[in-house]
């Protein structure tokens, strides 16, 4: 079945799932215990923990053709993604916060002038700290949506290999240029641009537009500016995640689309906005009470899945598409009003 026949890779959510439960552990675990050596703890660090954003990157790489491909507008864009991101992330944001204040949980909390830059989602590109560490990641990721609808709207995505070629060398002169303004590297995601470009090479090639054979130079691109830029553990997991890729797209990971995996794909988003500061204030008053470290850890796990589901049902998907609805009537409204005028 081609790609372009498929409406949903159930794969891509496994993926998504995983790549949830990596950052859970992760977080539970490893960052946890560096951010409160003095409570008790799991005893197990969870090795290569970090190079989980790295899945989550090359995800997005792939699937912002889904938005790219259905889009008529730049207006179009900024809604359907404000449409995903939003409703979500606001409300996880204040209930984190609500949660931090009832705990007194002092140590997460920041301060009001980050809590309000906090409310644009914009608080990365001000410098400004996070309500919860896990969202530095949407700074990358509205970066890469500024590039993308910049690439779409200005360059075009029939030859869109030539430009990610172009995107990499940029990546190269970042390392050339150990000064270059923070502000640019950000704009232009120049620390993970090869992930994304990994993703989206591989949805050139699902959705039939390239094979890998054409495809093989500007792959190659990408893990040789992993290889010269980064370390050796790094560039593995650039080819472990091309080789990953490949596989999906062949039919060959139909085995990791178990349905608690999906489930849990499906959700990825509110969970992942949810489970870092709340875990960690009951890991803490867990640890405070002189229970195992166990209990606290399987505690904030559950409480993390039970709120990251309430915010996908309740607000993620009710109030992104009841957005989305809004606009599409705009749009209908303003073409029945530009017809009459037209004729």
């Amino acid at each position: 079945m081609s790609g372009a026949s498929r409406t949903r890779l159930t794969e891509l959510d496994a993926l998504r799932g995983i790549g949830a439960l990596c950052v859970l552990v992760f977080h539970y675990s490893t960052r946890f215990h560096e951010l409160f050596p003095q409570a008790s703890h799991v005893p197990f660090s969870f090795p290569g923990g970090n190079y989980r954003v790295l899945l989550f990157f090359t995800i997005s790489g792939f699937a912002i053709f889904f938005t790219l491909d259905r889009i008529r507008s730049v207006a179009d864009f900024v809604v359907n993604r404000f449409a995903r991101l939003y409703p979500a992330y606001l409300v996880a944001m204040l209930l984190t916060l609500s949660i931090e204040y009832v705990a007194h949980a002092w140590q997460l909390l920041v301060g009001p002038a980050a809590i309000l830059a906090n409310l644009t989602m914009l608080q990365g590109f001000a410098f400004l700290p996070e309500v919860d560490g896990a969202y530095w990641t949407l700074t990358v990721e509205i970066a890469f949506y500024f590039c993308m609808i910049a690439l779409w709207k200005f360059a075009g995505l029939r030859r869109l290999e030539p430009v990610l070629a172009a995107w990499l060398a940029l990546r190269w002169l970042y390392w050339a240029w150990p000064d270059m303004p923070e502000r640019i590297i950000m704009l232009f995601v120049l620390r993970y641009t090869p992930f994304f470009v990994i993703g989206m090479l591989s949805y050139r090639v699902w959705s039939g537009q390239r094979t890998w054979r054409q495809q093989a130079p500007y792959a190659a691109l990408a893990l040789l500016s992993i290889a010269t830029m980064e370390t050796w553990d790094v560039t593995v997991v650039g080819w472990l995640l091309l080789a990953t890729f490949a596989a999906l797209i062949a039919g060959r990971l139909r085995f990791i689309a178990l349905r608690p995996l999906v489930w849990l794909g499906g959700i990825s988003y509110s969970f992942y906005l949810i489970h870092q500061h709340v875990g960690f204030v009951i890991m803490l008053n867990v640890a405070k009470a002189g229970y195992s470290p166990w209990l606290g850890f399987f505690a904030a796990f559950a409480v993390a899945l039970l709120l990251g589901t309430l915010i996908n049902r309740l607000v993620e998907q009710p109030a992104g598409g009841a957005i989305l609805n809004w606009w599409k009537r705009r749009q209908a409204q303003r073409a029945t009003l530009v017809a009459p005028a037209q004729a």
